[in-house]
């Protein structure tokens, strides 16, 4: 079981955002009345409901690759024959956003810059992981792909970093604050992804600690 948890941890990661996106989807299939917050959905939603989809999709599809057992079967190799797919619709789409979008009333030029930055930095990671495994590198694979993971799974942990804020003031933060609390949600999640890559594997750490223990008798 205990293989089972951090997929199930990354699911709940991103529930927040696919609940919230789940939301938006049924808002446009609704006919919404147009107001200030959702005029850039209804005047063009085609890169919203692909960014959604594609990242309900990458999330709970992608947390199963963290699984020893399945990356043990031919599973792992066919889920990312979607994934790949998947996680570069989430990019593009969040870059075709970030451009042909108004800025939203709390955003400002900073966070669509940023915007620009790590959604290019997530179809990088992504080409550069299947790159890899092309040429047989899965070490190589595997990093790049975690690391595309960590930054699609950005707006899971964007939640928790407004939360402290909302719960004082009640209000969004905007301006240069909201774009360092959406900046703060991606670094810590590719902190995160790099001390998961760097982590002696188990099986190693276990091996270390039985060559150990017969020094430590000794002393």
């Amino acid at each position: 079981m205990r293989e089972w948890r951090l997929p199930a941890a990354l699911i709940l990661l991103g529930l927040i955002p696919m609940l919230a996106g789940a939301g938006r989807l049924t808002e446009l299939g609704a006919g919404p009345e147009v107001t200030p917050a959702n005029a850039r959905f209804v005047a063009d939603p085609l890169p919203v409901v692909l960014h959604i989809v594609g990242a309900v999709v990458y999330t709970i599809l992608g947390a199963f690759q963290f699984v020893p057992r399945l990356r043990r079967h031919s599973w792992h190799r066919r889920a990312g024959r979607l994934l790949v797919p998947c996680g570069l619709t989430v990019a593009i789409t969040g870059l075709w956003m970030a451009v042909a979008y108004d800025l939203p009333a709390h955003d400002n030029d900073v966070l669509a810059g940023m915007r620009l930055v790590f959604g290019s930095a997530m179809a990088g990671s992504i080409l550069l992981g299947l790159a890899a495994v092309l040429r047989r590198d899965i070490a190589q694979h595997r990093r790049w792909m975690v690391r595309g993971y960590a930054i699609g799974l950005g707006a899971g942990t964007q939640a928790f970093t407004h939360a402290p804020y909302l719960i004082a003031t009640g209000d969004q933060p905007d301006g240069n604050l909201r774009a360092g609390l959406v900046v703060a949600g991606w670094l810590i999640n590719l902190a995160v992804a790099e001390w998961y890559l760097r982590r002696p594997a188990p099986a190693v750490a276990a091996a270390a600690v039985r060559r150990a223990e017969p020094e430590r008798q000794k002393g």
